[in-house]
């Protein structure tokens, strides 16, 4: 029973928390795409905190020619804010916005800083019409862009851009992290630590909360329901995953925070 509970939530994981390189380096780049480098990469606040090792490295290896943070508050802004504080205690987290947590983080554990912040959107939607804003104003080329978010919300991430984007845009996945649950004696558990990572419970939580999201019907956010994000299809295997998961955890999932909404 623990296996299988095991088994499901990573199916969620791998689906909700997709990569489509297998590192962030030039040499994978150029495989996959043809080309060194993307035109942008960007961070989204509401990663865990290996979103900046994972931003960091990339920079280091020169993956895209900018590099990006976007996020101003919203529902996991306090556990970032804490988790930096608690590695880098000479970091301010108190009340900052989340791309410049991430920024502080990036400059005082790696002596490296982000070209440029968007520190005023509050959730999916706007972190990608604010991104897309600041780059028009910014006049920095974006044909092809890295998107890094939390594992849990990468894929609505990329079906927000896809609603948005320009046509000819490359879209590039590269989730936080990549979780494995296993099952230890009586209790679940991740294979190797993260740093920042959810407890299980709260993964689990946040996992749950984006299967309705992503289905395009009346209550999800494509378009045949709330028309935040581009049609998305969840495959049979994902659901069923998520229908057992259900009747091991309830069927109530994350509701929106009203206080993060677009204004």
């Amino acid at each position: 029973m623990l296996e299988q509970t095991a088994q499901d939530i990573n199916k969620l994981g791998g689906f909700c928390g997709k990569r489509d390189l297998p590192a962030l380096t030039q040499a994978a780049m150029r495989q996959a795409y043809g080309c060194p480098q993307a035109d942008v990469m960007v961070l989204f606040g509401g990663s865990i905190l290996a979103g900046g090792d994972v931003l960091a490295q990339a920079m280091q290896n020169g993956a895209a020619k900018k590099f990006i943070i976007v996020g101003g508050a919203g529902h996991t802004t306090q556990t970032l804010r804490e988790t930096v504080h608690a590695i880098c205690p000479e970091v301010k987290t108190a009340d900052e916005p989340e791309a410049v947590v991430f920024d502080s983080y990036l400059r005082s554990r790696y002596g490296l800083h982000a070209d440029a912040l968007e520190t005023q959107s509050t959730n999916c939607g706007n972190n990608i019409t604010y991104l897309l804003e600041l780059l028009e104003r910014e006049k920095i080329p974006y044909r092809s862009i890295i998107l890094c978010q939390d594992a849990t919300m990468q894929r609505r991430m990329e079906m927000g851009m896809r609603k948005y984007r320009p046509q000819g845009m490359e879209i590039i996945n590269y989730a936080a992290y990549q979780a494995e649950v296993v099952a230890q004696g009586s209790q679940l558990t991740y294979r190797e630590a993260i740093p920042g990572m959810w407890t299980v419970d709260r993964y689990v939580n946040l996992l749950m909360g984006e299967i309705p999201r992503l289905t395009d019907n009346d209550a999800g956010y494509g378009p045949n329901g709330k028309n935040y994000i581009a049609h998305d299809d969840i495959p049979p295997e994902v659901q069923a995953a998520f229908e057992r998961l259900q009747a091991v955890y309830g069927t109530q999932t994350r509701a929106a925070n009203p206080l993060y909404a677009s204004k």
